[in-house]
């Protein structure tokens, strides 16, 4: 089953995309490539059960088994070793993308509270956007009984954009809730 957010960028947002940015091919079109979601457990350092919770809730959330992040070098002064698991990383793409981009833009983002959208100036020069979310129970899929504690977590929307501006416009045009920039400084 074809996602319907898809449908629309093909139907509706290429060409809207092609005609702001006077390009001539759609494959110039900006178009999102995956979506990277992350969840950092530093306290997996003394509780490998977190470690589980993030699992758990990472694949409720995205619907996909995370694959468990690792250390690259040792940090002494966060008792850290090379190696040590300090996270949980997905990465979406194809129907399972526009599936969790869907219900991240229309259902969890607006059960924030006080939610006024998010930072439009949080893409990193290359036409990537990452956002950071405070708690994974905007998700109403995560039941509050059942998580072992409140965990933040990260996404990043990875596209073709040659430029932020051509980001802005690509996720802005699939729904992206852009608040303005100075509320969150």
């Amino acid at each position: 089953m074809a996602h319907h957010l898809k449908e629309r960028y093909v139907s509706e947002i290429l060409p809207a995309l092609m005609k702001d940015f006077d390009l001539k091919n759609p494959m110039q079109a900006p178009r999102v490539e995956k979506i990277v979601v992350n969840i950092g457990v530093g306290e997996a350092i003394d509780n490998a059960k977190a470690l589980d919770g993030a699992v758990n809730d990472m694949t409720i959330m995205t619907g996909q088994a995370p694959v468990v992040t690792k250390a690259r070098k040792s940090i002494a002064n966060f008792n850290l070793r090379e190696g040590r698991s300090i996270g949980v990383k997905v990465t979406l793409r194809g129907e399972r993308m526009w599936s969790f981009f869907d219900r991240l833009i229309n259902v969890a983002l607006p059960r924030t509270r006080d939610f006024r959208g998010v930072s439009p100036n949080s893409f990193d020069g290359r036409g990537n956007f990452t956002i950071g979310v405070r708690e994974q129970l905007i998700f109403p899929e995560i039941e509050y009984d059942k998580i072992d504690k409140i965990r933040g977590f990260e996404v990043t929307f990875v596209t073709t954009a040659e430029d932020d501006e051509q980001g802005r416009q690509l996720l802005s045009k699939l729904g992206m809730p852009f608040g303005r920039g100075d509320i969150y400084g």
